[in-house]
């Protein structure tokens, strides 16, 4: 057996996701939790849920995340590493408000969540500590005793994340025929979103020009980028690109869209492109959509070669990486001496988001952070 790993003073791990629609009947209530207040009519719910009916109206994300915390679990168990791994969602079933009740009923009173983004931002960061605040209150309201809880850091620059997309680059460009592998162009997506957001992204001193969210996302795409020229001796041409806007047009959002990416590069005589989703954790629908579907099928009619690697998903790196931050976070907590691991210029982020981090437009309490009112 492994010698135990100590990962006090947390009793339990809270993965925490979006949630997704597991059949046709769940397409619009889910849609209605994720626009919860914004006054969306039921039919404009529908248009906007077609693709998720081109799939059944099963979005991938919540088999993606059995899969991860199966990962989690058989990791966590070669390694003597002691620590229950518990699901929540902010948009469905199994919700978070349920799950955190349930980690309550069964004594957890030190929670560790890791969240399924990787990167600064609010609807990456901020918002998931707003719905801990939301559910922590709702269970103050019924009389539970309410557990302190802490959220991982951000983790886009670990090697157990960074080295599956690695990876997954590799293998797209070795798909491509040989003839077109060493022009091809690696455009690294993720989701946009409106630039104001991303402007006021991550800690304030960082905030302006793309704030953390940008800068973070560039550091990986160059790590990637680096990788993958000492190990083919190709340099190969990259940028960082956008997906899945939605909104009003005339909110400004990061760009350019990766299917007006495609035909510029197009245009400029590019052979090939591997579209590489750094953004992401795992293939769900704005992967399976946005770019497998919309995207490859702008590039069928510009015939324009292209490959779509994968995501970090389940890979057994990624399960050891939140292991090494378990670890790291509960020394840190003990009062121990602990060195981040992190890969790239920007270093390890921070245990604790400060006051100010990806503030957003209208204050809400948020558990998790400097701010937290369930300190």
């Amino acid at each position: 057996m492994p010698d135990a790993l100590d990962a006090t003073p947390y009793d339990a791990l809270l993965l925490l996701s979006f949630g997704g629609p597991e059949g046709p009947d769940d397409v619009v209530p889910f849609l209605e939790n994720v626009t919860r207040g914004r006054g969306i009519p039921k039919e404009r719910l529908k248009e906007v849920g077609r693709h998720y009916f081109l799939f059944g109206g099963v979005s991938p994300i919540n088999d993606q995340n059995r899969a991860l915390l199966e990962a989690l679990r058989q990791d966590f168990a070669d390694h003597g590493l002691d620590l229950p791994v518990y699901w929540g969602n902010r948009n469905w079933a199994p919700y978070l408000t349920d799950t955190l009740r349930e980690m309550v009923r069964d004594g957890r009173r030190r929670i560790l969540v890791l969240a399924t983004s990787a990167y600064a931002s609010y609807s990456g960061c901020r918002q998931y500590r707003e719905n801990l605040a939301d559910s922590l209150a709702a269970l103050e309201a019924e009389g539970l005793e309410l557990p302190k809880i802490d959220k991982l850091r951000h983790y886009f620059n670990h090697p157990g994340f960074v080295e599956p997309v690695i990876d997954g680059v590799l293998e797209s460009l070795a798909d491509l025929p040989e003839e077109l592998r060493d022009g091809a162009h690696i455009a690294f997506t993720t989701h946009s979103i409106p630039t104001s957001a991303a402007d006021t992204s991550g800690p304030a001193e960082e905030h302006g020009d793309g704030g953390a969210y940008v800068r973070q996302h560039l550091d990986v795409a160059r790590l990637i980028a680096d990788a993958v020229r000492e190990r083919t001796g190709v340099d190969h041409p990259w940028q960082l690109v956008y997906q899945s806007r939605s909104g009003a047009p005339h909110i400004p959002w990061l760009e350019p869209d990766i299917c007006d990416h495609l035909e510029e590069r197009h245009a400029a005589g590019v052979p090939a492109v591997v579209m590489a989703p750094i953004g992401f954790v795992s293939d769900h629908m704005e992967v399976l959509y946005d770019l497998d579907t919309e995207a490859k099928a702008r590039a069928e009619e510009l015939g324009l070669p292209v490959r779509r690697s994968a995501t970090v998903g389940a890979d057994p790196r990624f399960a050891a990486a939140i292991r090494d931050l378990i670890l790291e976070r509960s020394a840190v907590e003990r009062g121990q001496e602990a060195t981040p691991c992190a890969l790239g210029a920007l270093g390890a982020s921070h245990n604790l988001c400060p006051v100010g981090c990806c503030p957003a437009r209208a204050p809400r309490p948020a558990a998790a952070g400097a701010d937290s009112p369930y300190a």
